[in-house]
C-alpha cells in the first residue's frame, strides 16, 4: 500500500506528495505532466525502483492537480515551479538528485536548475514539453479560439478523451518561464526518452533541450511505436535502463 504525504503550504493549502527518505543518499525527482497526478504507473514504479536500490524519492502533484489543494485554473508554470522547489528543499534537502520529468514535468525539471544547480547530478525527460503552452497551444489557436480566452480569460480544448481548461493566465504565464535559450553549463548525463508515435508533443522538443546542455552527456532515446506518456510495462523497463545509466 503506497502511503501519501500531504505538506501544508498554509492553513487551508497542501500539496500531495509520496518520498522515500534515504539518509546521505542520491534522491530521485519525478515531475508529472499537465493536470496528471501521483496514481498513475511511472510515479510508483519509479518509487519502487528508488526503494530497492536504497536511494531517496520525492514526487508531488503541484497545486490544482490530484488531491492537492487549489484550482487547476488558477495554477500557472511559475506557481508550480516554487511548490516544487519548496518541497525539494524540505524533503530532499540537501541531497544530490536526479531530475525525471514527464512531459511538462521536464519544463518544471528545467525551472529548477538556477535554485538547484549543484545538487543536481542528472536529467531524465519522458515525452518532454518545453514551451508547450505557446508553441503547441497558443500559436495554433484559430483567431476564433484566441478572441473567445482574450474575451472570456478561459477556453476549454478537447484532446482525445480529456478536457483541459486553459487559462489565459496560464498562456501569459508560460511566456514569463521561456528557457529554450538558457543554455546549462553542468556536467552531467541528460537522456531525453521520446516515443516515436507521441500525438502530444513532437519529439523535437526532446532535440530542443539537450542543445541547452553544452558540456552534457547527451543521449536522445525514440521509443519505437512509443506513445507521449510511455506508461506500458515494456516502456517502464526501459525508462529504468535509462536511469539506470544515467545514475
Amino acid at each position: 500500500m503506497i502511503k501519501f504525504n500531504y505538506f501544508k503550504l498554509s492553513k487551508s493549502k497542501k500539496i500531495r506528495y509520496l518520498k522515500h527518505d534515504q539518509k546521505n543518499s542520491l534522491y530521485i525527482v519525478f515531475l508529472h505532466g499537465f493536470m496528471s497526478d501521483l496514481e498513475g504507473k511511472k510515479p510508483q514504479h519509479f518509487l519502487k525502483f528508488a526503494i530497492k536500490k536504497k536511494y531517496g524519492f520525492l514526487a508531488l502533484e503541484y497545486s490544482g492537480h490530484g488531491k492537492s489543494s487549489g484550482k487547476f485554473t488558477n495554477g500557472n508554470i511559475s506557481k508550480w515551479s516554487k511548490e516544487t522547489e519548496l518541497l525539494i528543499k524540505q524533503i530532499v534537502k540537501k541531497n544530490n538528485f536526479i531530475l525525471v520529468g514527464s512531459s511538462m514535468g521536464a519544463w518544471i525539471s528545467l525551472n529548477q536548475f538556477k535554485t538547484f544547480k549543484n545538487q543536481i547530478k542528472g536529467f531524465l525527460g519522458i515525452g518532454s514539453a518545453p514551451e508547450f503552452l505557446e508553441n503547441l497551444m497558443w500559436k495554433k489557436f484559430s483567431k476564433n479560439m484566441k478572441k473567445e480566452i482574450t474575451a472570456n480569460g478561459i477556453i476549454n480544448l478537447k484532446h482525445g478523451k480529456y478536457e483541459y481548461p486553459i487559462t489565459l493566465q496560464l498562456i501569459k504565464d508560460g511566456r514569463k518561464n521561456k528557457i529554450l535559450k538558457k543554455k546549462i553549463n553542468q556536467r552531467l548525463n541528460v537522456t531525453m526518452v521520446h516515443g516515436e508515435k507521441d500525438e502530444s508533443v513532437p519529439v523535437i522538443y526532446s532535440r530542443k533541450i539537450l542543445k541547452l546542455f553544452k558540456k552534457g552527456k547527451n543521449k536522445l532515446v525514440i521509443v519505437k511505436g512509443g506513445d507521449h506518456s510511455l506508461s506500458s510495462k515494456k516502456w517502464l523497463k526501459l525508462l529504468i535502463t535509462e536511469l539506470n545509466l544515467i545514475i
